[in-house]
Protein backbone atom coordinates (compact mmCIF):
# COMPACT_ATOMS: atom_id res chain seq x y z
CA UNK A 1 0.00 0.00 0.00
CA UNK A 2 1.18 3.09 -1.08
CA UNK A 3 2.75 4.92 2.62
CA UNK A 4 0.31 8.27 2.18
CA UNK A 5 -2.43 6.15 2.08
CA UNK A 6 -1.18 3.56 4.69
CA UNK A 7 -0.96 6.55 6.83
CA UNK A 8 -4.27 8.01 6.31
CA UNK A 9 -5.95 4.99 7.37
CA UNK A 10 -4.04 4.46 10.42
CA UNK A 11 -5.02 8.33 11.11
CA UNK A 12 -8.04 7.07 10.58
CA UNK A 13 -8.43 3.66 12.80
CA UNK A 14 -5.49 3.28 14.64
CA UNK A 15 -2.23 1.23 14.00
CA UNK A 16 -3.87 -1.77 16.18
CA UNK A 17 -7.20 -1.73 13.09
CA UNK A 18 -4.62 -1.40 10.18
CA UNK A 19 -3.23 -4.56 8.49
CA UNK A 20 -0.05 -5.62 6.03
CA UNK A 21 0.47 -8.44 8.06
CA UNK A 22 1.12 -11.82 5.02
CA UNK A 23 -1.53 -14.22 7.34
CA UNK A 24 -4.31 -11.44 7.55
CA UNK A 25 -3.66 -10.78 3.94
CA UNK A 26 -3.90 -14.51 3.03
CA UNK A 27 -7.13 -15.23 5.13
CA UNK A 28 -8.63 -11.90 3.32
CA UNK A 29 -7.92 -13.24 -0.14
CA UNK A 30 -10.87 -15.47 -0.04
CA UNK A 31 -14.05 -16.58 0.67
CA UNK A 32 -16.37 -19.76 0.87
CA UNK A 33 -15.77 -20.39 -2.79
CA UNK A 34 -12.98 -20.91 -5.20
CA UNK A 35 -11.71 -17.32 -6.01
CA UNK A 36 -8.60 -16.28 -4.52
CA UNK A 37 -6.87 -12.54 -4.71
CA UNK A 38 -4.61 -11.10 -2.14
CA UNK A 39 -5.52 -7.11 -1.19
CA UNK A 40 -3.14 -4.75 -0.21
CA UNK A 41 -4.12 -4.08 3.46
CA UNK A 42 -7.08 -4.44 5.83
CA UNK A 43 -8.73 -1.93 8.19
CA UNK A 44 -11.29 -2.64 11.10
CA UNK A 45 -13.21 0.27 11.78
CA UNK A 46 -15.31 0.72 14.89
CA UNK A 47 -17.80 3.29 13.31
CA UNK A 48 -19.43 4.51 10.93
CA UNK A 49 -17.82 8.02 11.10
CA UNK A 50 -15.07 6.01 10.54
CA UNK A 51 -16.17 4.08 7.26
CA UNK A 52 -17.05 6.85 5.62
CA UNK A 53 -13.48 8.76 6.44
CA UNK A 54 -11.96 5.32 4.76
CA UNK A 55 -13.97 5.62 1.65
CA UNK A 56 -13.18 9.24 1.39
CA UNK A 57 -9.76 8.24 1.18
CA UNK A 58 -10.11 5.20 -1.04
CA UNK A 59 -12.12 7.38 -3.54
CA UNK A 60 -9.97 10.39 -3.73
CA UNK A 61 -7.02 7.80 -5.04
CA UNK A 62 -9.31 5.77 -6.28
CA UNK A 63 -8.52 2.75 -4.17
CA UNK A 64 -10.77 -0.21 -4.56
CA UNK A 65 -12.64 -1.23 -1.06
CA UNK A 66 -13.95 -4.71 -0.29
CA UNK A 67 -16.39 -4.59 2.47
CA UNK A 68 -16.48 -8.24 4.56
CA UNK A 69 -18.17 -9.73 7.45
CA UNK A 70 -17.63 -13.60 7.92
CA UNK A 71 -15.95 -14.63 4.36
CA UNK A 72 -19.07 -17.26 4.27
CA UNK A 73 -20.18 -16.60 1.00
CA UNK A 74 -20.16 -19.17 -1.65
CA UNK A 75 -20.07 -17.01 -4.86
CA UNK A 76 -16.53 -14.86 -4.45
CA UNK A 77 -18.06 -11.64 -3.52
CA UNK A 78 -15.54 -10.74 -0.51
CA UNK A 79 -12.85 -11.71 -2.44
CA UNK A 80 -10.95 -8.84 -3.88
CA UNK A 81 -10.03 -9.51 -7.14
CA UNK A 82 -8.13 -6.12 -7.83
CA UNK A 83 -6.67 -5.80 -4.89
CA UNK A 84 -7.49 -2.87 -2.70
CA UNK A 85 -8.26 -2.47 1.01
CA UNK A 86 -10.56 -5.02 2.77
CA UNK A 87 -13.12 -2.94 4.98
CA UNK A 88 -13.62 -5.74 7.83
CA UNK A 89 -16.58 -4.71 9.65
CA UNK A 90 -16.73 -7.73 12.45
CA UNK A 91 -15.67 -5.38 15.15
CA UNK A 92 -18.84 -3.48 14.62
CA UNK A 93 -20.95 -6.27 16.06
CA UNK A 94 -23.58 -4.08 18.71
CA UNK A 95 -27.77 -4.82 18.68
CA UNK A 96 -28.14 -1.19 19.54
CA UNK A 97 -31.67 -1.78 20.24
CA UNK A 98 -34.35 -4.54 21.25
CA UNK A 99 -38.13 -2.70 20.73
CA UNK A 100 -40.41 -5.38 21.34
CA UNK A 101 -43.78 -2.46 21.25
CA UNK A 102 -42.68 -1.47 18.04
CA UNK A 103 -41.34 -4.82 16.83
CA UNK A 104 -38.31 -4.05 15.33
CA UNK A 105 -33.97 -4.09 16.25
CA UNK A 106 -31.49 -1.92 15.63
CA UNK A 107 -27.97 -3.89 14.63
CA UNK A 108 -24.44 -2.96 13.27
CA UNK A 109 -23.10 -5.40 10.60
CA UNK A 110 -20.25 -7.59 12.71
CA UNK A 111 -23.58 -8.96 14.45
CA UNK A 112 -23.45 -13.18 13.75
CA UNK A 113 -26.89 -13.85 13.01
CA UNK A 114 -27.12 -16.89 15.99
CA UNK A 115 -26.29 -14.10 18.35
CA UNK A 116 -28.75 -12.41 17.25
CA UNK A 117 -31.49 -14.90 17.49
CA UNK A 118 -30.37 -15.68 21.06
CA UNK A 119 -30.70 -12.28 22.05
CA UNK A 120 -34.45 -12.18 20.92
CA UNK A 121 -35.20 -15.52 22.68
CA UNK A 122 -35.84 -14.26 25.75
CA UNK A 123 -38.50 -12.19 24.64
CA UNK A 124 -40.05 -14.88 22.48
CA UNK A 125 -39.36 -13.13 19.41
CA UNK A 126 -37.30 -14.07 16.18
CA UNK A 127 -35.48 -13.03 12.80
CA UNK A 128 -37.12 -15.27 10.77
CA UNK A 129 -34.78 -15.69 7.59
CA UNK A 130 -32.41 -18.89 8.29
CA UNK A 131 -28.90 -19.01 6.17
CA UNK A 132 -27.37 -22.59 7.03
CA UNK A 133 -24.35 -20.21 7.94
CA UNK A 134 -25.93 -18.70 10.79
CA UNK A 135 -23.39 -19.90 13.20
CA UNK A 136 -21.26 -17.39 11.77
CA UNK A 137 -22.18 -15.35 8.81
CA UNK A 138 -22.95 -11.55 9.93
CA UNK A 139 -26.24 -9.68 9.72
CA UNK A 140 -24.79 -7.40 7.21
CA UNK A 141 -23.20 -10.48 5.05
CA UNK A 142 -26.88 -11.15 5.14
CA UNK A 143 -28.34 -7.56 3.90
CA UNK A 144 -25.58 -7.74 1.06
CA UNK A 145 -26.39 -11.02 -0.44
CA UNK A 146 -30.50 -11.26 0.79
CA UNK A 147 -29.93 -14.29 2.57
CA UNK A 148 -32.48 -17.10 2.56
CA UNK A 149 -32.45 -20.33 4.36
CA UNK A 150 -34.56 -23.30 5.50
CA UNK A 151 -37.66 -21.08 5.99
CA UNK A 152 -37.64 -19.34 3.27
CA UNK A 153 -41.37 -20.47 1.86
CA UNK A 154 -43.17 -19.39 4.80
CA UNK A 155 -41.13 -16.99 6.11
CA UNK A 156 -39.18 -15.05 3.23
CA UNK A 157 -35.76 -13.53 2.82
CA UNK A 158 -33.85 -11.16 4.69
CA UNK A 159 -35.28 -8.24 2.02
CA UNK A 160 -38.91 -8.64 3.66
CA UNK A 161 -37.23 -7.95 7.41
CA UNK A 162 -35.44 -4.79 6.66
CA UNK A 163 -37.00 -1.79 7.30
CA UNK A 164 -34.26 0.93 7.12
CA UNK A 165 -30.27 1.22 6.56
CA UNK A 166 -27.86 3.49 7.25
CA UNK A 167 -25.41 3.41 4.14
CA UNK A 168 -21.72 5.16 3.27
CA UNK A 169 -21.87 5.81 -0.35
CA UNK A 170 -18.27 5.57 -2.14
CA UNK A 171 -17.87 9.19 -1.63
CA UNK A 172 -17.93 9.31 2.69
CA UNK A 173 -21.67 10.55 2.44
CA UNK A 174 -23.39 9.45 5.22
CA UNK A 175 -27.34 8.13 3.77
CA UNK A 176 -30.11 6.69 5.92
CA UNK A 177 -32.84 5.13 3.91
CA UNK A 178 -36.45 3.70 4.97
CA UNK A 179 -38.09 3.99 8.06
CA UNK A 180 -39.20 2.51 11.71
CA UNK A 181 -43.20 2.08 10.73
CA UNK A 182 -43.87 -1.02 9.16
CA UNK A 183 -45.33 0.69 6.41
CA UNK A 184 -43.80 3.64 3.85
CA UNK A 185 -44.19 4.22 0.51
CA UNK A 186 -42.28 7.78 0.84
CA UNK A 187 -39.81 7.80 -1.97
CA UNK A 188 -38.18 5.68 -4.04
CA UNK A 189 -37.49 2.41 -2.18
CA UNK A 190 -33.81 2.66 -1.70
CA UNK A 191 -33.27 0.68 0.96
CA UNK A 192 -34.29 -3.13 -1.07
CA UNK A 193 -31.68 -1.44 -3.70
CA UNK A 194 -29.28 -2.02 -1.34
CA UNK A 195 -30.56 -5.22 -0.16
CA UNK A 196 -28.80 -7.72 -1.65
CA UNK A 197 -26.44 -5.18 -3.53
CA UNK A 198 -23.60 -7.04 -2.46
CA UNK A 199 -21.47 -4.34 -1.68
CA UNK A 200 -21.20 -2.53 -5.02
CA UNK A 201 -23.17 0.50 -4.30
CA UNK A 202 -22.54 1.57 -0.75
CA UNK A 203 -21.41 -0.12 2.87
CA UNK A 204 -24.19 -0.87 5.15
CA UNK A 205 -23.24 -0.29 8.87
CA UNK A 206 -26.38 0.08 10.55
CA UNK A 207 -29.52 -1.94 10.06
CA UNK A 208 -33.38 -1.99 11.21
CA UNK A 209 -34.72 -5.19 10.80
CA UNK A 210 -38.70 -6.13 11.56
CA UNK A 211 -39.31 -8.89 13.99
CA UNK A 212 -41.74 -11.98 14.80
CA UNK A 213 -43.20 -13.83 17.68
CA UNK A 214 -42.04 -17.49 17.47
CA UNK A 215 -44.20 -20.31 16.91
CA UNK A 216 -43.90 -21.97 20.02
CA UNK A 217 -45.05 -25.57 18.24
CA UNK A 218 -43.88 -27.75 15.29
CA UNK A 219 -44.15 -30.76 13.18
CA UNK A 220 -41.91 -33.02 11.51
CA UNK A 221 -42.48 -35.52 9.62
CA UNK A 222 -40.10 -37.32 6.34
CA UNK A 223 -41.53 -38.58 3.26
CA UNK A 224 -39.58 -40.83 0.91
CA UNK A 225 -40.39 -41.56 -2.81
CA UNK A 226 -38.82 -43.78 -5.34
CA UNK A 227 -40.29 -41.99 -8.53
CA UNK A 228 -39.23 -38.37 -9.04
CA UNK A 229 -42.53 -37.97 -10.66
CA UNK A 230 -44.64 -38.54 -7.30
CA UNK A 231 -41.82 -36.83 -5.58
CA UNK A 232 -42.70 -33.59 -7.87
CA UNK A 233 -46.45 -34.41 -7.56
CA UNK A 234 -46.42 -34.05 -3.90
CA UNK A 235 -44.32 -31.04 -3.99
CA UNK A 236 -46.18 -28.45 -5.81
CA UNK A 237 -49.86 -30.18 -4.53
CA UNK A 238 -48.35 -29.21 -0.98
CA UNK A 239 -47.99 -25.98 -2.05
CA UNK A 240 -50.97 -25.38 -3.33
CA UNK A 241 -53.02 -27.33 -0.13
CA UNK A 242 -53.76 -24.35 1.80
CA UNK A 243 -50.82 -24.72 3.89
CA UNK A 244 -47.51 -23.17 4.17
CA UNK A 245 -44.80 -25.10 5.57
CA UNK A 246 -42.52 -23.40 7.54
CA UNK A 247 -39.61 -25.84 6.18
CA UNK A 248 -39.84 -28.14 2.84
CA UNK A 249 -36.71 -29.67 2.22
CA UNK A 250 -35.51 -32.64 -0.14
CA UNK A 251 -32.52 -34.73 -0.73
CA UNK A 252 -31.80 -36.14 -4.40
CA UNK A 253 -31.03 -39.77 -4.82
CA UNK A 254 -27.27 -38.91 -5.65
CA UNK A 255 -26.84 -36.94 -2.32
CA UNK A 256 -28.58 -39.74 -0.06
CA UNK A 257 -26.20 -42.21 -2.00
CA UNK A 258 -23.24 -39.92 -1.16
CA UNK A 259 -23.97 -39.48 2.71
CA UNK A 260 -25.03 -43.06 2.99
CA UNK A 261 -21.33 -43.43 1.16
CA UNK A 262 -19.44 -41.64 4.05
CA UNK A 263 -21.90 -41.96 7.33
CA UNK A 264 -23.65 -44.23 8.95
CA UNK A 265 -27.17 -42.83 9.14
CA UNK A 266 -28.11 -46.11 6.20
CA UNK A 267 -30.75 -43.65 4.68
CA UNK A 268 -33.21 -45.53 2.26
CA UNK A 269 -32.11 -45.17 -1.19
CA UNK A 270 -34.74 -43.44 -3.24
CA UNK A 271 -35.29 -41.22 -5.86
CA UNK A 272 -36.12 -38.33 -3.26
CA UNK A 273 -36.48 -37.91 0.28
CA UNK A 274 -38.45 -34.63 1.39
CA UNK A 275 -38.58 -33.07 5.29
CA UNK A 276 -41.12 -31.00 6.26
CA UNK A 277 -42.21 -29.03 9.28
CA UNK A 278 -45.46 -26.57 10.20
CA UNK A 279 -45.49 -24.60 13.04
CA UNK A 280 -47.74 -22.58 14.94
CA UNK A 281 -48.85 -20.96 18.27
CA UNK A 282 -50.21 -24.35 19.56
CA UNK A 283 -49.60 -28.21 18.81
CA UNK A 284 -53.25 -28.12 17.42
CA UNK A 285 -52.43 -25.72 14.71
CA UNK A 286 -49.10 -26.97 13.94
CA UNK A 287 -50.74 -31.00 13.74
CA UNK A 288 -53.49 -29.92 11.70
CA UNK A 289 -51.46 -28.40 9.19
CA UNK A 290 -49.47 -31.52 8.89
CA UNK A 291 -51.76 -33.88 9.07
CA UNK A 292 -53.10 -31.92 5.18
CA UNK A 293 -49.83 -32.52 4.09
CA UNK A 294 -49.20 -36.06 4.99
CA UNK A 295 -52.63 -36.45 3.04
CA UNK A 296 -51.24 -35.19 0.12
CA UNK A 297 -48.24 -37.28 0.57
CA UNK A 298 -50.52 -40.49 0.82
CA UNK A 299 -52.07 -39.24 -2.28
CA UNK A 300 -48.42 -39.87 -4.34
CA UNK A 301 -47.57 -43.13 -3.78
CA UNK A 302 -45.04 -42.63 -1.34
CA UNK A 303 -42.55 -45.40 -0.38
CA UNK A 304 -42.33 -44.13 3.44
CA UNK A 305 -43.46 -41.47 6.20
CA UNK A 306 -42.55 -40.86 8.94
CA UNK A 307 -43.73 -38.18 11.50
CA UNK A 308 -41.72 -37.28 14.44
CA UNK A 309 -43.61 -37.86 17.98
CA UNK A 310 -41.14 -35.79 20.13
CA UNK A 311 -38.05 -33.33 19.77
CA UNK A 312 -35.43 -36.20 19.94
CA UNK A 313 -36.85 -37.92 16.93
CA UNK A 314 -37.69 -34.76 14.86
CA UNK A 315 -34.08 -33.65 15.23
CA UNK A 316 -33.20 -37.47 14.09
CA UNK A 317 -34.93 -36.89 10.94
CA UNK A 318 -33.29 -32.98 9.90
CA UNK A 319 -29.77 -35.07 10.42
CA UNK A 320 -29.65 -35.93 7.17
CA UNK A 321 -30.51 -32.94 5.36
CA UNK A 322 -28.26 -30.40 8.04
CA UNK A 323 -25.57 -32.82 7.20
CA UNK A 324 -25.55 -32.78 3.45
CA UNK A 325 -23.40 -29.68 3.00
CA UNK A 326 -20.77 -31.05 5.17
CA UNK A 327 -20.67 -34.30 3.99
CA UNK A 328 -20.81 -33.60 0.55
CA UNK A 329 -17.80 -31.24 1.10
CA UNK A 330 -15.27 -33.79 2.39
CA UNK A 331 -15.88 -36.58 -0.86
CA UNK A 332 -13.85 -34.87 -3.58
CA UNK A 333 -10.65 -32.63 -3.25
CA UNK A 334 -13.40 -29.39 -4.64
CA UNK A 335 -16.41 -28.81 -4.97
CA UNK A 336 -18.80 -26.05 -6.50
CA UNK A 337 -22.35 -25.29 -4.88
CA UNK A 338 -24.87 -23.72 -6.95
CA UNK A 339 -28.51 -22.06 -5.75
CA UNK A 340 -30.51 -21.80 -9.28
CA UNK A 341 -34.02 -21.33 -7.85
CA UNK A 342 -37.10 -21.85 -10.56
CA UNK A 343 -41.12 -21.87 -10.30
CA UNK A 344 -42.53 -24.59 -7.92
CA UNK A 345 -44.18 -26.33 -11.04
CA UNK A 346 -40.54 -26.62 -12.55
CA UNK A 347 -38.83 -28.60 -10.06
CA UNK A 348 -38.96 -32.11 -11.06
CA UNK A 349 -37.88 -30.50 -14.42
CA UNK A 350 -35.07 -29.24 -12.95
CA UNK A 351 -34.20 -32.57 -11.20
CA UNK A 352 -34.07 -34.53 -14.17
CA UNK A 353 -32.04 -32.11 -16.10
CA UNK A 354 -29.48 -31.96 -13.10
CA UNK A 355 -29.50 -35.53 -13.33
CA UNK A 356 -28.91 -35.60 -17.59
CA UNK A 357 -26.25 -32.87 -16.93
CA UNK A 358 -24.18 -35.34 -14.66
CA UNK A 359 -24.15 -37.84 -16.75
CA UNK A 360 -23.37 -35.95 -20.50
CA UNK A 361 -20.46 -34.96 -18.30
CA UNK A 362 -19.37 -37.53 -16.30
CA UNK A 363 -19.70 -35.89 -12.96
CA UNK A 364 -21.19 -36.77 -9.80
CA UNK A 365 -24.14 -34.00 -9.07
CA UNK A 366 -25.60 -34.21 -5.40
CA UNK A 367 -28.76 -32.30 -5.14
CA UNK A 368 -30.58 -31.13 -2.23
CA UNK A 369 -31.93 -27.36 -0.82
CA UNK A 370 -35.19 -25.58 -0.46
CA UNK A 371 -38.02 -27.20 -2.35
CA UNK A 372 -40.85 -24.64 -0.81
CA UNK A 373 -39.65 -21.77 -2.82
CA UNK A 374 -37.99 -23.86 -5.57
CA UNK A 375 -34.51 -23.26 -4.49
CA UNK A 376 -32.32 -26.12 -4.90
CA UNK A 377 -28.16 -26.57 -4.36
CA UNK A 378 -26.90 -29.07 -6.64
CA UNK A 379 -23.83 -29.41 -5.72
CA UNK A 380 -20.61 -30.64 -7.80
CA UNK A 381 -17.74 -32.96 -6.40
CA UNK A 382 -14.69 -32.81 -8.67
CA UNK A 383 -11.05 -33.76 -8.42
CA UNK A 384 -9.63 -29.82 -8.87
CA UNK A 385 -6.22 -31.07 -9.55
CA UNK A 386 -7.25 -32.97 -12.48
CA UNK A 387 -7.67 -30.63 -15.69
CA UNK A 388 -9.98 -32.78 -17.74
CA UNK A 389 -12.66 -32.50 -14.64
CA UNK A 390 -11.97 -29.47 -14.62
CA UNK A 391 -13.13 -28.33 -18.10
CA UNK A 392 -16.11 -30.49 -17.46
CA UNK A 393 -17.60 -28.78 -14.71
CA UNK A 394 -17.53 -25.53 -15.92
CA UNK A 395 -19.32 -26.81 -19.14
CA UNK A 396 -21.66 -28.42 -16.62
CA UNK A 397 -21.69 -25.13 -14.98
CA UNK A 398 -22.95 -23.27 -17.75
CA UNK A 399 -25.33 -25.86 -18.91
CA UNK A 400 -26.91 -26.04 -15.47
CA UNK A 401 -27.69 -22.27 -15.53
CA UNK A 402 -29.12 -22.44 -19.14
CA UNK A 403 -31.39 -25.31 -17.77
CA UNK A 404 -32.29 -22.93 -14.75
CA UNK A 405 -33.12 -19.76 -17.36
CA UNK A 406 -35.20 -22.62 -19.45
CA UNK A 407 -37.49 -23.01 -16.69
CA UNK A 408 -38.47 -19.59 -16.29
CA UNK A 409 -36.10 -19.34 -13.21
CA UNK A 410 -33.01 -18.08 -12.32
CA UNK A 411 -29.16 -18.04 -11.65
CA UNK A 412 -29.32 -17.57 -8.23
CA UNK A 413 -31.79 -17.70 -5.28
CA UNK A 414 -29.49 -16.99 -1.91
CA UNK A 415 -25.88 -17.60 -3.02
CA UNK A 416 -25.38 -14.09 -4.81
CA UNK A 417 -23.77 -13.53 -7.87
CA UNK A 418 -20.68 -12.58 -6.87
CA UNK A 419 -17.62 -13.65 -9.17
CA UNK A 420 -18.76 -16.63 -9.89
CA UNK A 421 -22.26 -16.18 -11.96
CA UNK A 422 -21.38 -12.75 -13.49
CA UNK A 423 -20.46 -13.94 -16.79
CA UNK A 424 -23.90 -15.45 -16.86
CA UNK A 425 -26.07 -12.53 -16.47
CA UNK A 426 -26.89 -11.73 -19.31
CA UNK A 427 -28.74 -15.44 -19.73
CA UNK A 428 -31.33 -13.95 -17.28
CA UNK A 429 -30.81 -10.43 -17.82
CA UNK A 430 -31.67 -8.28 -20.99
CA UNK A 431 -29.49 -5.59 -22.68
CA UNK A 432 -31.50 -2.77 -21.06
CA UNK A 433 -31.56 -4.59 -17.76
CA UNK A 434 -28.32 -4.75 -17.78
CA UNK A 435 -27.67 -1.15 -18.99
CA UNK A 436 -29.80 0.10 -15.75
CA UNK A 437 -27.94 -1.62 -13.40
CA UNK A 438 -24.29 -0.56 -15.29
CA UNK A 439 -26.27 2.69 -14.82
CA UNK A 440 -27.13 2.94 -10.79
CA UNK A 441 -23.57 1.14 -10.31
CA UNK A 442 -21.79 4.44 -12.07
CA UNK A 443 -24.21 6.78 -10.59
CA UNK A 444 -23.23 5.57 -7.03
CA UNK A 445 -19.78 4.26 -7.21
CA UNK A 446 -18.23 6.84 -10.55
CA UNK A 447 -14.93 5.74 -9.63
CA UNK A 448 -15.48 2.19 -9.39
CA UNK A 449 -13.86 1.96 -6.43
CA UNK A 450 -16.50 -0.83 -4.15
CA UNK A 451 -16.17 -4.59 -4.71
CA UNK A 452 -15.37 -3.92 -8.44
CA UNK A 453 -15.24 -7.08 -10.41
CA UNK A 454 -18.38 -8.24 -9.55
CA UNK A 455 -21.94 -8.80 -10.93
CA UNK A 456 -20.90 -7.70 -14.41
CA UNK A 457 -21.58 -4.24 -13.69
CA UNK A 458 -18.22 -3.34 -15.53
CA UNK A 459 -18.95 -3.72 -19.14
Amino acid sequence: MDEKVKQALIAIVGERNYTESLLDLVSYSYDASEHTHRPSCGVWPQSTEQVAEILKVANREKIPVIPRGAGTGLSGMAVPVKGGIVLDLNHMNQILEVNIEDRLAVVQPGVVYDDFQNALAPSGFFFPPDPASGQVSTLGGNVATNAGGLKGAKYGTTRDYVLALQVVLPDGRIMKTGSRAMKSVSGYDLTRLFVGSEGTLGVVTEMTFKISPRPTAASTTLATFDDLEDAGHALTEVMHSGIIPSALEILGREAILAINQNTDLELPEVDMMILVETDGYTREEAEYQMAKVIGVFEKNNPREIKRAKTQKEADELWQARKSAYAVLARIKTHFVLEDVTVPMSRITDLLKGIQNIAKEHSLQIATYGHAGDGNLHPQILYDGYDPGQVKRVEAATADLFSLAIELDGTLTGEHGIGISKARFMTLEHDEAEMAVMRGLKRFFDPNNILNPGKMALEE
